[in-house]
């Protein structure tokens, strides 16, 4: 005998079909306690037609059926007032805001549940379901079986009992971050901001409280920009595989939160989205496109970073739809927007590209941006990780500022609220030495030509660790102002640096090296113009750690 407590009463894998046929068809308004015999809620449900599923969420969540309408209704008003319409040919007609082409460093925040069994990576939510992982053999000795002890039951567990938004704030401020980006849901389903349109919320379970929402003034009252990742819209069929066992994914009391959790017809590697046919149905994307929007109206984030699924087939209207009402509503309340999407889920022109742990090998004409982790291993808190180096970063932040890029750089808190001694350590120190050679990053554009030396990158998504270190021939420029910025990655023995792009042949256009300063040390250093390059000699000792910013000044002869 099991006791269901549950809108509409739809077992998920019904014991006879007529009892399956009448609670499909139950009236939305059918609320009640039943009592039924051989039902077990936790049974694979996988079998089970994707219609089905789908009802069974979409009940579930009918609570908030008429609030999503509201919203819904609110989107298609502001598309009406313009500028923007929702179709690509308008939305090909934006233009990225010049203070995120000035900013060039951001923070990206990975919190959430999946920060409290601290294991694997921030994907766990999905592998403790997955038969054979290690993070479902980790799951079953620590925590029991997945039907007994599900993903929902670590929320009593988040507390986040030590966050101190101000203290984050300010640490984002000293590193050199010029905007942060919270996760506001990731894959789970589990809202980290108070959400009109869910009970399975920060604010309303764990840590009552609107995490994000608190951290949101904290970042503006230090005079940085927000920003917001949705992951939403994956949560479609991101615990599927909860349903090929026995577990809490089949069990409907829960389908508001686990959402439809349908089988993932996956793409294979390398193919493009337009192959991935997993189920979506119309309600779903109606509801993306609500809790999207919801974000925007309550929070008025500038950037809105998503994942890849958006450029899903069945996601695809409604995308056009959420991007021109989040740049006309932007426009009220602030400057234009900026829109993060992967791979080919938007149109080049409608927004900015990010490059997810990989970079470009040249310079990129139009705007885009590299998001990685601090950790090598997860994007959330896991134990045990291992941490890139500030030189690592300062060397990437060098190189995609070179390239026409920003970098958005992440880091997973535990699920108390505090941040790693160890991450603390890395921004402060990335933080030290924007300080010193800032000039030559923020505000900057690319130069003729990105920088010369015998290190390339490896080129694309998920190869940011591939490349070489740098040495100290390897060079990247930028420019602003009539000011060329040479930033040397690495300190030659020496003690000469020797720039073979900036020689009279190559500089050409009537141009001549008027003076070379080093940022951070008063004063200008003696330099030799060469067949061969532009040679300057450098003092005995750097400056700062890391690499090493000259200021050249052109004149026209």
């Amino acid at each position: 005998m099991r006791l269901l407590l549950f809108k509409g009463m739809i077992p998920v894998k019904p014991v006879k079909l007529i009892l399956f046929l009448a609670l499909i068809f139950a009236p939305a308004s059918f609320y009640t306690v039943r009592v039924i015999a051989g039902v077990d809620f936790n049974a694979p449900t996988a079998s089970e037609s994707p219609l089905a599923i789908d009802e069974v969420w979409r009940r579930a969540s009918s609570k908030y059926d008429s609030r999503r309408t509201e919203i819904l209704r609110q989107v298609d008003s502001t598309i009406q007032q313009g500028p923007f319409r929702a179709d690509w040919e308008s939305l090909k007609q934006y233009d990225v805001p010049e203070w995120y082409l000035d900013a060039k460093f951001g923070i990206f925040i990975h919190w959430g549940l999946y920060s409290v069994p601290a294991f694997g990576s921030e994907w766990y939510p999905r592998d403790m379901y997955r038969e054979g992982s290690e993070e479902y053999k980790h799951h079953i000795a620590t925590y029991g079986p997945p039907d007994k002890f599900g993903y929902k039951d670590f929320i009593p567990l988040f507390k986040a009992e030590k966050f101190d938004p101000l203290a984050w704030a300010r640490l984002f401020k000293d590193c050199g971050a010029k905007y942060v980006v919270p996760v506001f849901e990731h894959h789970d389903g589990f809202a980290m901001y108070d959400s009109s349109l869910s009970d399975w919320t920060a604010a309303k379970m764990g840590p009552h409280r609107d995490l994000v929402g608190d951290l949101a003034k904290a970042v503006r009252a230090e005079g940085l920009h927000l920003g917001a990742s949705s992951h939403r819209v994956e949560h479609n069929f991101y615990l599927g595989v909860g349903r090929t066992i026995p577990s809490d994914i089949n069990d409907p009391n829960y389908a508001a939160f686990y959402g439809p959790a349908h089988r993932w017809l996956e793409a294979a590697h390398g193919a493009p989205l337009s192959t991935d046919f997993t189920f979506v149905s119309k309600a779903w994307t109606d509801d993306w496109l609500a809790r999207s929007a919801e974000i925007v109206q309550q929070y008025h984030p500038e950037v809105v970073w998503f994942d890849w699924w958006i450029g899903q087939p069945s996601i695809r209207e409604d995308l056009t739809r959420f991007t021109a009402f989040y740049y006309n509503s932007s426009l009220k309340y602030h400057h234009v927007g900026v829109i993060n999407y992967k791979y080919f889920a938007m149109e080049d022109h409608s927004a900015v590209l990010d490059l997810e742990r990989g970079q470009l090998g040249e310079i990129r004409p139009l705007p885009w941006q590299t998001d990685t982790s601090i950790g090598n291993n997860s994007w959330g808190y896991i134990e045990n990780d291992t941490f890139k180096t500030p030189e690592f970063i300062v060397h990437q932040l060098a190189d995609i500022v070179s390239k026409n890029g920003n970098l958005l750089l992440n880091i997973g808190p535990r699920a108390d609220g505090t941040i790693p001694d160890e991450v603390q350590h890395t921004l402060l120190e990335v933080g030290a030495w924007l300080k010193v050679n800032g000039s030559a990053i923020y505000a900057t554009r690319p130069w003729k030509v990105y920088g010369e030396g015998p290190t390339k990158v490896a080129v694309g998504a998920f190869l940011d660790t591939a490349s070489q270190p740098y040495t100290a021939e390897d060079f990247r420029f930028t420019q602003k102002d009539g000011i060329l910025y040479a930033i040397e990655l690495g300190w030659p023995s020496g003690h000469e640096a020797v720039i073979h792009s900036l020689s009279p042949s190559a500089l050409g256009d009537g141009k001549q090296i008027h003076s070379v300063q080093l940022l951070g040390l008063a004063g200008t250093l003696p330099f030799n113009e060469q067949a061969d390059g532009l040679h300057v000699r450098l003092p005995e000792q750097p400056v700062c750690k890391y690499a090493y910013a000259m200021r050249i000044e052109l004149l026209n002869h």
